[in-house]
């Protein structure tokens, strides 16, 4: 099932609510299913936040979970604002349907955190560089697909230069060979070099380098991932719990449970123990840079 017509984060909070509201009142999901006159597997989609609810349901989900007015006033709130779609929905075929939910989580996130051993992450890439990748690992887009892709890539990097709500702190641990692995025409890579030596001097942007004397981190397992952390919901609803996407080639991983975090996160500590610090590289990135012009 296609679900890419809602705002990710408000849908998510609506099932996480429901959920709490009908094991509060004692109800497995089957019982619930029914009284909705539903399958159990449409209100487990709901309570994931896989798929948006309407109205009419979740008046009667209110009913049966006997929520108190001020509970319901927020659970329909939620359920028309989960409704509403997104910038980037405009974008069509340029978003596939897997990646629409994450571009509706980092578009909220308050931190994203970054590790990619292959590529330049797409919010620090270039125009060149982007149309330079899809050229070379999508040959099968014609022109016009071509430049709505990079002009979707192009513009979700301004979640980094907004001032409100305030843009998230992006931090980004790149392996050395990101930045020596040639992308066609050695001026695209300078170019794009430059860009990350520009972007980490901003505020809430900070660049460091995996050097590949460093061996073998643990991240080599997880492979590229990010790590993304949420303010407090201006609904008054739960914040969002953190989450790490995982991108495959036709899907992605979005994990959430406290495990799974965990887990994670004893990557990432292991990646910024192990990376150069700011100034560092910035050094090799610079060095690297000159090396595109020999």
């Amino acid at each position: 099932m296609r679900e890419t017509h809602s705002s990710t984060v408000p849908r998510r909070q609506l099932g996480r609510l429901l959920t709490q509201l009908r094991e509060d009142a004692h109800l497995s999901i089957d019982a619930a299913a029914g009284e909705l006159d539903c399958s159990r597997q449409k209100l487990w989609r709901i309570e994931r936040g896989l798929t948006s609810a309407k109205t009419p349901d979740v008046r009667v989900l209110c009913e049966l979970y006997q929520a108190t007015p001020d509970q319901a006033s927020v659970l329909l709130g939620l359920a028309e604002v989960s409704r509403a779609e997104g910038w980037w929905h405009a974008h069509g075929s340029a978003v596939p349907s897997w990646f629409s939910p994450y571009v509706g989580l980092e578009n909220v996130a308050s931190s994203i955190r970054h590790y990619n051993a292959e590529l330049v992450p797409g919010l620090l890439q270039t125009p060149g560089y982007a149309t330079a990748l899809f050229q070379h690992n999508r040959p099968e887009l014609g022109e016009e697909e071509r430049k709505r892709a990079v002009s979707f890539r192009i513009q979700r990097q301004g979640l980094l230069a907004r001032r409100l709500p305030p843009a998230p702190a992006l931090t980004v641990v790149l392996s050395e060979a990101v930045l020596r692995r040639p992308v066609p025409g050695r001026s695209v890579m300078a170019d794009q070099l430059r860009h990350l030596l520009a972007v980490g001097e901003r505020h809430n942007i900070t660049v460091r380098v995996l050097p590949l004397a460093a061996g073998p981190p643990l991240a080599a397992e997880a492979g590229t991932f990010v790590l993304l952390d949420f303010p407090p919901s201006v609904l008054g609803s739960p914040s969002e719990p953190p989450t790490v996407y995982v991108e495959g080639l036709t899907g992605a991983l979005y994990l959430d449970q406290p495990a799974e975090i965990a887990a994670y996160e004893r990557v990432w500590q292991g990646l910024d123990s192990l990376a150069l610090d700011a100034q560092q590289s910035t050094e090799l990135i610079d060095a690297i840079r000159g090396e595109c012009h020999e």
